[in-house]
């Protein structure tokens, strides 16, 4: 028997070994889970049984206060120690099938005996709690199993750096208790794991990466102490896996401080949310706070104000070239991005200092309480050194008061005994109840005026929650100022004809998507913009595709966050957004630590070669050695024969295995059409902004619908020359390419792009 065999049979022995102390936890939790679940039960049940309930003497009163304390108190321990016993019994099930996927022997000092440390998704002990069988892949001395070859190694705890010498590194491939494939390498991850977990196919939610995490990815998920981290990483690799696994590692390494609750990720669209929601359980972690920007900006606003999408603003640049005012819309998208647009909304709300605010009357059941003139009169009579947002508490406080006098004049009005009147026996009772206790004093001697009294302030209720929430503040009137009254001091090229479109957009209650976020900054300029503390780490997915205003706006919302930005230089689609983008080091001044990673995994050799000869950028892009065929071209002379070859494209990535076809359409007008043409014909999905998962099969859908995902194959439908005729379109069609996995097929109507016949024709493949 070869010593090959010997170590698989002896490191399969040592799989079911750990597989049966799994059972035999999983079991022992079983039995203290039902235990503690009927004890929680009967705890419900009996709960008032053991509360000692006197009421007749004040410390009586404290007694019976002290006994339900003590008796939930004693509830909630029981709910919570089942709540958490349920969770280790799924950290065991998770890691029954395969306990782990790693193993390193290392010697920590000359002399002392070697130790074999295997590593997997979660720490596990052995029966006497005494030694570790399995090490959660987060522990500061797994950092060896990725970041070492075979030798001299460390790895750093809280207070010291460990060094030694590591003398294995294996890796193993588990299916269902049984090892698959083992392997002993001198490099971070074998290439045979690696091919082996990159040659499945697609999944319709991303997995975890714990098994194959790279040296450079492991510097991003275990960085503590930068305060903004940057991850420029081209298409395929893997930033947005390090950033979910960072995300674990933080949520593992400061457990007591760090929660779900305090870590946000900004994600480009629904799908990809529901995409990625899978990593964070799959690791027992709980999902953070997730949401498109979007998302954030439309909550921020709450107003009955339209927000254009990112997407639809660019469906508008890609489909509306030769509509009326489509160059000064260009024009304006540029400038609205840009800090030179925020400090000049600083200088319009400077200047709100001496005149220009614009307020809403108060309204009481039709009748105007306080005009928007004796508001504004209020206002401007306030000390000018206090700020705006203090002014606005100051106004807040003074309505409040004069609703004070107001409420005191309604309590004889016919309507309110009107509105006494039509109450129901049952919340007739309760509301003379509710008075009664809320309005008890030597003053009040009657039903009727108890009643309505407690009439009038609910009617006033909802009137001084919204004063509270400054709503009482015409911020739509007062931004439009700026575009239709106020003159900027500097010369700004092209301003007439852009306020002049702006202000027709907010006269429709329409904000476009470059202006949401100046509209919200502004808002927060007037009402005081809450910083948001309990954030403790903000991840920004696809950060290429953020402005320099909405950067600016986000670091003035989070001033005491940590963040990372993930993105991809070549992938920034909104043109308009490049400059003074940080993942561009020259442009980046602020303190930061940045890393690069310029190794793709997602694509095979073939596909990455092709896509690399017109990626936007100048970064380096290495393929993984993952071989497989060249992209394809096919050249079509007319429509007809282009349905043909599309309908066949599909047809043969279908038998040739791969689950998840997508045709990467340029816009979503066009997937609408490619959509209708095919859906009679074969079993097919469109994607849209509105889609928020997606089932394998053939996918239609819009390129910037596409970032973040992978396909087994992508069909570009058409791409052609007319389809793709500019150098700014480039981004799109890289990013389009770069979605598949195993195989790319383009097909053009006469010519094809430029960016194709810029490639040598020996990485890919024509077919006529």
């Amino acid at each position: 028997m070869s010593h090959e065999t010997d170590n698989r049979q002896y490191e399969q022995r040592r799989v079911e070994m750990v597989i049966e102390e799994i059972d035999h936890k999983e079991e022992k939790l079983y039995v203290q889970s039902a235990g503690l679940k009927q004890d929680v039960v009967e705890l419900r049940q009996t709960f008032w049984d053991d509360v000692t309930v006197n009421l007749e003497e004040l410390d009586d009163v404290i007694e019976t206060q002290e006994s339900i304390k003590q008796q939930a108190a004693l509830l909630s321990q029981k709910e919570r120690f089942h709540g958490k016993i349920n969770e280790e019994i799924k950290t065991l099930q998770r890691l029954r099938n395969a306990p782990y996927f790693g193993r390193i022997d290392f010697i920590e000092e000359p002399g002392i005996e070697k130790e074999s440390l295997y590593i997997g998704i979660a720490s596990l002990m052995d029966r006497g709690d005494e030694d570790f069988l399995i090490y959660d892949w987060r522990a500061p001395i797994s950092s060896l199993y990725y970041d070492f070859s075979p030798g001299p190694a460390y790895y750093q705890t809280l207070d010291s750096t460990i060094h030694g010498e590591m003398t294995l590194k294996r890796q193993f491939i588990m299916k269902q208790g049984t090892i698959e494939g083992m392997f002993d390498t001198g490099v971070t991850i074998g290439d045979e794991l690696l091919q082996k977990a990159l040659g499945n196919n697609a999944s319709t939610t991303m997995k975890n990466i714990v098994a194959t995490i790279q040296k450079e990815q492991n510097k991003i998920i275990r960085n503590e102490r930068s305060k903004l981290l940057i991850v420029q990483g081209v298409a395929g690799s893997g930033k947005t896996s390090a950033a979910l696994q960072r995300i674990a590692y933080l949520m593992y390494r400061y457990r007591e401080e760090l929660h779900a609750d305090n870590i946000v990720l900004f994600s480009p669209n629904p799908l990809f949310s529901s995409y990625i929601s899978n990593v964070l359980p799959e690791l027992g972690e709980t999902n953070v706070r997730q949401m498109t920007f979007l998302d954030y900006l439309r909550k921020g606003i709450n107003e009955s104000i339209a927000i254009e999408s990112p997407f639809e603003q660019m469906e508008y640049v890609l489909t509306q070239m030769d509509s009326e005012g489509y160059s000064i819309r260009m024009k304006s998208m540029e400038y609205l991005s840009t800090i030179d647009f925020m400090q000049l909304i600083d200088a319009f709300t400077t200047e709100l200092q001496q005149g220009g605010m614009e307020f809403k009357p108060i309204k009481f059941r039709g009748d105007t309480l306080i005009t928007k003139e004796e508001l504004e009169e209020y206002f401007y009579s306030l000390d000018k050194q206090v700020t705006i947002p203090n002014k606005m508490e100051m106004v807040a406080k003074w309505l409040h008061q004069e609703l004070l006098k107001r409420e005191r004049k309604e309590m004889q009005a016919d309507w309110v005994m009107e509105q006494i009147e039509l109450l129901d026996k049952e919340d007739y009772m309760r509301a003379y109840h509710q008075a009664e206790e809320k309005f008890q004093s030597s003053t009040v001697q009657d039903e009727e005026r108890l009643l309505r009294k407690y009439m009038v302030k609910r009617f006033f209720r909802p009137l001084k929650k919204r004063i509270k929430q400054l709503e009482f503040v015409n911020i739509l009137a007062t931004y439009s100022r700026m575009f239709t009254e106020w003159e900027p001091k500097a010369y700004i090229v092209g301003w007439k004809e852009i306020r002049s479109q702006i202000s027709a957009d907010l006269a429709q209650r329409f904000l476009t998507w470059e202006n949401a976020t100046p509209y919200l900054y502004f808002k927060g300029r007037l009402l005081g913009a809450s910083e948001d503390r309990s954030v403790r780490q903000l991840i920004i997915d696809e950060a290429q595709d953020y402005s320099s205003f909405q950067f600016a706006y986000i670091k003035h919302l989070f001033p005491y966050t940590r963040m990372t930005l993930l993105g991809d230089i070549n992938q920034a689609i909104y043109t308009h957004v490049t400059k003074d983008n940080p993942l561009i080091p020259a442009e980046h001044t602020e303190s930061h630590e940045r890393i690069t990673l310029t190794k793709s995994y997602r694509s095979t050799k073939q596909i990455v070669d092709f896509t690399t000869y017109f990626a936007p950028g100048d970064e380096q892009i290495e393929p993984f050695n993952r071989e497989g065929g060249k992209p394809e071209l096919i050249k079509v002379q007319v429509d007809k024969d282009w349905v043909t070859s599309l309908l066949m494209s599909v047809e043969e990535q279908l038998e040739n295995g791969h689950e998840t076809v997508a045709l990467i359409c340029k816009t979503l007008e066009e997937s609408k059409r490619i959509y209708q043409l095919l859906q009679d014909k074969l079993s097919v999905h469109l994607v849209n902004e509105e889609t928020y998962s997606f089932e394998k099969g053939v996918l239609v859908l819009p390129v910037y619908l596409a970032k973040g995902i992978e396909f087994d194959a992508v069909i570009i439908p058409d791409a052609s020359a007319d389809k793709y005729p500019s150098e700014s379109e480039k981004s799109l069609f890289y990013t389009a390419c770069t979605r598949a996995m195993h195989a790319l097929t383009m097909i053009s109507i006469q010519e094809p792009n430029v960016f194709i016949k810029g490639t040598p024709e020996e990485l890919y493949n024509v077919k006529s």
